[in-house]
């Protein structure tokens, strides 16, 4: 006989944390690197500012990525725990007022009143505050954020992104780079987009579209910087 446990779904939502910093650190890796070389190759006579220009671009962009995502979710986390903290205080304090906002969440939810009223008073005997941080503040294992997890998979994220349009500053034919670094850069892209929609089960055609005409977008734009600005190095 199976076991209940065997049973249970892994619903795409449980990933939305993990893959977020994960998608979003490829993303902005690919991109930002590629458009960074794009610029420096439209204003460059020779490899070697292009190659500095990239290595520096990955570096910093990566450390910035890891910190930016662990003061965002650290902050975030910050706030959750001082409402978990006030929630607290209010079910010591009022008990009997809080009962019945929970009975109230659950009523509009669609259940009957006095239906709503035992759901609240069951929950509340086996774990009050757990009951109060999922339903009434909308706070669960889910959704909480890890800062720690956040920050390492942003920035190895971004560094394994950034990796590709590096590979290409090193290789391709200086006299073709542009065109290398968009090609490659594209099909990339068109690959994050693929990876990252089946992982999350969304539309391949949607994430595809979106992530390669924003970072056509960012490319184009950096070369026209190059191009504009003109500084041979």
């Amino acid at each position: 006989m199976k076991n209940t446990n065997e049973y249970l779904e892994d619903h795409y939502v449980q990933r939305s944390n993990w893959l977020r910093a994960a998608v979003l650190g490829a993303n902005d890796g690919i991109i930002s690197t590629a458009s960074l070389a794009i610029g420096v190759t439209a204003a460059s006579l020779t490899r070697e500012p292009i190659l500095l220009a990239t290595v520096a671009g990955i570096v910093a962009g990566a450390l910035s990525m890891a910190a930016g995502e662990y003061v965002s979710v650290s902050s975030q986390t910050d706030i959750e725990n001082a409402d978990i903290e006030r929630e607290r205080k209010e079910l010591e304090e009022m008990p009997e007022i809080e009962l019945k906002m929970l009975a109230k969440i659950y009523e509009e939810r669609g259940l009957k009143k006095d239906t709503a009223l035992i759901v609240a008073k069951e929950l509340t005997e086996n774990d009050a505050l757990g009951a109060h941080v999922r339903d009434e503040l909308g706070i669960n294992e889910i959704n909480q954020a890890n800062p720690i997890q956040a920050a390492l998979t942003s920035g190895a994220a971004f560094s394994v992104g950034g990796a590709l349009p590096l590979l290409v500053t090193i290789f391709a034919p200086f006299d073709l780079m542009e065109y290398y670094l968009y090609g490659f850069t594209i099909i990339s892209l068109i690959i994050l987009g693929a990876i990252s929609a089946k992982t999350g089960g969304s539309s391949k055609r949607k994430a595809i579209v979106r992530i390669v005409i924003w970072g056509t977008i960012a490319m184009v734009l950096s070369g026209f910087v190059g191009y504009l600005f003109g500084v041979n190095v």
